[in-house]
This record gives structure tokens, sequence and C-alpha cells, in this order.
């Protein structure tokens, strides 16, 4: 990965705090009765939230269902690992707790592992995980040494069987009070994806460039560590003093240094593929689109993003770009407003 793109990526999501994060946490504050939000309510379910209840069965057909409405070549790829038992579904005794895909070699086909329980979550860890697998299952051909992806496009197919789902599961909300549960949740999910760890690469450029200088004092971080929060996550969070010290519960600023801005890569890179696909406005356009992301999907590492993305007529070095992905989520918002 390019520093140009990063930089990108950056200035544009420390650019639309106010318009993401701070708006949202106001409004949320707002929900609880409070005039601001304490930072261990950040994502407090709401009052409301009642998590719905699905079968097996009906998730296999909601999740198929979504990803064959965009693309039935998708869908046919996913439908295989139903029909092979190609998942391992129930928690049990003993079983690795959360969920996973596996890929082994392009010649045997990968596994995903679950521990599902019925809830909403676990519809979408299911949508989530079997886009892993169709993208291992279609980068296949490209051979053992090119079919793996670079962290930054290995969420892309994963993410977006999120997004193609949580769409099919928004339009059957029932009402409007399910309806802004569902949405504040997926926003929630969002920033934690997008703001939370742009804020984390902030944090980290600034403590390293600081080091550079000379040694930190504990103080020393957690100042850096407040600043870059209270900037990121707005005025209608309370911190208290004992905050400070909370980056030391991240793991990866120890032991994967800057690798938190991958997370935001794949999330923003994905709502602004979704973007572009919600401006397909017919069945011809939209198909052409779902060929274009099926041969993304199939290129595995063989490909840069520069490339990868070119067809899309999109290019990440762009900071328009990444605000086509943030207007995404600033769309959602607008609709909790509204709601």
């Amino acid at each position: 990965m390019d520093q140009k793109t990063v930089d990108a990526l950056h200035s544009a999501v420390r650019a639309a705090y106010p318009k993401l994060s701070h708006r949202y946490y106001a409004l949320k504050a707002k929900w609880l009765g409070k005039k601001k939000l304490d930072y261990w309510n950040r994502n407090a379910p709401l009052p409301s939230d009642i998590d719905r209840n699905y079968t097996w069965s009906q998730s296999c057909e909601l999740v198929l269902a979504a990803y064959n409405d965009f693309s039935p070549k998708l869908a046919a790829v996913g439908k295989k690992f139903f029909d092979n038992d190609w998942i391992d579904v129930p928690p049990e005794a003993g079983k690795v707790s959360g969920a996973f895909a596996h890929p082994v070699v392009p010649s045997a086909h990968p596994y995903l592992l679950l521990n599902f329980h019925g809830r909403v979550r676990d519809v979408m860890t299911l949508a989530h995980e079997l886009g892993h697998g169709v993208h291992q299952v279609l980068a296949g051909p490209q051979g053992a040494l090119m079919c793996d992806t670079p962290l930054t496009l290995a969420e892309t197919a994963s993410v977006f069987g999120e997004m193609l789902t949580f769409q099919k599961l928004l339009a059957s909300a029932p009402d409007k009070k399910t309806r802004k549960i569902m949405l504040a949740g997926k926003v929630e999910d969002m920033l934690n994806t997008v703001v939370r760890q742009i804020a984390f690469y902030s944090f980290e450029k600034e403590l390293h460039a600081r080091r550079l200088q000379n040694e930190l004092t504990p103080d020393d971080i957690g100042a850096i560590w407040m600043k870059v929060q209270k900037e990121s996550l707005g005025p209608a969070l309370v911190f208290d003093d004992s905050y400070k010290n909370y980056w030391a519960y991240i793991s990866h600023f120890i032991h994967t240094p800057f690798y938190v801005y991958a997370y935001a890569f794949g999330d923003c890179l994905v709502n602004a593929l979704y973007g572009v696909y919600q401006e397909q406005k017919t069945p011809a356009a939209r198909a052409g689109f779902a060929e274009k992301y099926l041969t993304m999907l199939s290129a595995g590492g063989t490909l840069r993003h520069k490339e990868l993305l070119k067809p899309f007529g999109l290019d990440a070095t762009r900071p328009d770009f990444w605000n086509k992905g943030l207007n995404v989520i600033a769309g959602m918002i607008d609709e909790l407003e509204r709601l």
C-alpha cells in the first residue's frame, strides 16, 4: 500500500468526524435521555432494542437471497458451502469461539466456522464469513502463491456480503422502531471500524513521531490518546481521567504496529463500491457492476488496488473516493435523524 492512498483515507475520515461520529453520538445521548454520553455507554443497546431470532434455515435462505439479488453467480458459489457441509454451525463445548473462514489450498475447498445462536448479529456473521469463503473459491484458480489477498482487500467480499444482507434485513423491518434500531446498530459497527480505527492510526502516528524526539512518560502517552479520542468521538462524549490509559488495551499497538488503518480501508472501500452500485439504476447496469465485482474477487492477489478499482471508475488515492464511502454512513445517520 502506498503512503498517498493511506494519507487520502486518513484525511478524508478525519474531515468527516463532525458529520459522522460527532453527530451520531449527540443523537444517541438524546435517545438515552442525557445531555452527554459517558464513554462506557458509547456502544450500549438502545432501550427499545429487542433482538429478533432467526432459525438456521431462515438465516441461510435470507443470506443466499441477498447474494442472489445481487448476482446469481455469487449465490451459486455460496450455496456450495451449505450443500456440501463446509460450515461448522452450532456452539459446542470445547469449540473455539467467534467465527472465521479458513482456506486450505486452491485444490481443496475452504471451511467456515460459526457459533450460531440465531440473533441478527449471527445472520450478519454468516453473511460476512460466507463472503470470505466465496472470495477464496473465486480466487483459487490464481494458484497457491497468488490466490491470497492483502489485508486491505481481504475484507472486500465479506463486508460487501454483510451490506447486501443488511439491506435485505432492513427492507423487511416491520416498523419504524425496528428500522431505527437496525440502522443504529449498523452505524455503530461502521463508526467502530472507520472512525475508531483511524483515530487509533492517528494516535500511533503522533506517538511514534514524538518518540523520535524523546522518551515518553505514561502521562505523555495518555495525553496523546485523550486528544485523538476527543477529536474523533466528539463533544457529546464524556471521558474521565482513567480513560487516558485505555490505549493499553489495544494489542495492535504493540504486536502489529500500523495495522489498524486496514480495517477502515476495507470498510470504506466496500462502502464506496456499494455507493457506486446504488447509482446503477437499470437491471443491465447492475448486472454489469456485478460482473466487474466478480472479476475483482477472482483476481486474488495478482492486482493492486488501483488496477482492481479502475473498472469501477474509482481511485483510492483521491479523498473523494473515500468520501463516497463515508457518505453511505452519513446517509444512514440522516435517516436516523428523520426517524
